[in-house]
Parts: C-alpha cells; structure tokens; sequence
C-alpha cells in the first residue's frame, strides 16, 4: 500500500494579473522533490466575473526551462506567443506551452466570454524538463476536449479524461518529454477509481471539489493535496461526494532545481543567463493583437 507523506491545504487565493485568482496546490518550495517532474500548481476559481470589455488576464511575460498546462473546467482563456501560436480553449480543452529555451506568452480571458461573463474555472500546471531538454525549441499543443479521451468507470462509478500518459488502454494526446500521466477525474458519490502507479513514479492527488477517501483511511477534501512516496503499489479513491479530482503522476526528473519567478534551471548561473537572454530580446515578442 502507497504511504501518503502528507495532506497540504492550499494556502489562501491571490491575484495573477486581473483574471485568476488562484491557490497554490502544489509547489517545489513546499514539496521538493517529492513532486518532481511537476513544478506548480495552481487553481483558479471556481468564482464568476461581471461582463467587461476591458482585458482581463496577464499581459506579456516571459519563461524558460519547463512547460505549462492549462486546463479549462469554465470560461474561456485566450493564449499568444512569441512563436506565433495561440488560440482560445474553453471548458474540456488544454493548452500545453513548451518555454523551452524561452518564449513569452500572454494569457487573457476570451473577448467572447469576457462580454458576457459568468463562472470561471481553470487549473495551470507546471511541469518541469530535463537539463537536456531546458534548451527545446518553444512550442505549443492545443488540446481539444474531443481529442482526450475518457474512460467510463464500471458501476457508474465516474469517469477518467486522460490529457497525458495512460489509463487502461487510453492513452492522452499531449507529447511530453519525460513519462508522466495527467488524469482529469470525476467521481461520483460512493464511487471508487483505482489508480495503478508503476513504483519509482510520483503521485500527487488534488481535490478540486468534493471529497474522497484514500485506501479507506485518509480523507481528501476539497482544496486539499495528497503527496504519496515512490513505492507501495496501487491507491484507490473512493468518493464521499461528488468529486472533481487531477491526478498527477510521472518519472521523477532527480536534477537540482533553481525556480526564480518565470524561470526554472539548474544552476543560479542559468537563471541569470536566461534573466540576460530574456532582457536582450532573444525571446522575442508578441505581435500587436490585431
């Protein structure tokens, strides 16, 4: 049976621009390495905005050294980039942004769901590279909710959307540079998903709402994350309610990490290279919205 190493409530919200506010779930400072490859995560919401036409969102801001994924539950959120690419994702869908050796991206709620406003959810992760891959050229994937695919649980129990990595025989459609699953998981009341965690992988689970029991022991609640260890075997959820959950499992990446504010690496000299190479101009720019 998988040891749970610890039961963290996420701290109280705060602002990331004007359009998420959200709590911290998950973070390196926190839980080291025992959440490695995963870097961060926060979640916004849920809450509900007015209708604005003003922008709300974060304006243009730079990375380097890991990925992004974000993950829409409602509302929509708009993404640009110095590589050109963006786009608009609303409820189901996922963006994953590779920063790679550098990028700068800007992330708005849609024009379209800023004017007529309304509940708002979202989760963005972060994931980490390898030295050997900090210097992958920038990129990004747009998920559709009907490219991942979903996996009905027996007895009604709930369902499974696999974003990455493997469950039973789905497999997710994000590209990823190390081995890792990220499992969208909704459960219904009294009902049970086993998760089948090969030992020597993480496994973080995040209770987004309503709650479950570990192995029939531990409870998880809403606003709360389990970190398990390495080893032990298989973990079953069994909700006490409803329950909306993300399971995060993946090969630990066993590097030293430096994170300064947009950056991750693995030396304090990389971090202030890529302060350097950000404040040169060699991540480029975004294009003027037209």
């Amino acid at each position: 049976m998988r040891q749970v190493l610890g039961i963290y409530r996420a701290p109280r919200p705060h602002w990331v621009g004007d359009g998420f506010l959200v709590r911290t779930a998950l973070s390196h400072h926190d839980h080291g390495q025992h959440i490695s490859p995963f870097i961060m995560l926060d979640h916004a919401g849920p809450n509900a905005f007015e209708p604005t036409t003003q922008r709300r969102g974060v304006g243009a801001h730079p990375h380097k050294g890991f990925e992004t994924v974000t993950i829409v539950y409602d509302g929509e959120v708009e993404h640009r980039d110095s590589t050109g690419a963006g786009g608009v994702i609303g409820p189901g869908d996922v963006q994953w942004m590779t920063a790679g050796d550098g990028i700068v991206h800007a992330e708005f709620h849609s024009p379209a769901y800023a004017a007529k406003g309304g509940p708002f959810e979202m989760a963005q992760l972060w994931v980490n590279l390898p030295a050997r891959n900090k210097s992958a050229a920038p990129g990004y994937q747009s998920l559709a909710a009907s490219d991942i695919p979903s996996v009905e649980l027996p007895d009604g129990a709930g369902r499974v959307r696999v974003v990455a990595g493997a469950y039973g025989t789905a497999k997710g459609p994000a590209r990823t540079f190390t081995a890792m699953d990220i499992l969208d998981v909704r459960l219904n009341a009294g009902g049970t998903v086993p998760l089948h965690i090969a030992d020597g992988r993480t496994l973080a689970v995040v209770a987004l709402a309503g709650s479950v029991k570990i192995d029939g022991r531990d409870e998880l609640r809403a606003g709360e994350t389990a970190v398990f260890a390495r080893d032990g075997g298989a973990v079953s959820l069994t909700a006490e309610t409803d329950a909306k959950l993300l399971v995060l499992s993946g090969e630990p990446i066993d590097e030293p990490v430096v994170a300064h504010g947009p950056f991750v690496m693995n030396t304090v000299e990389e971090i202030r290279q890529a302060m350097s190479d950000f404040q040169s101009g060699r991540f480029g720019g975004l294009a003027s919205a037209s």
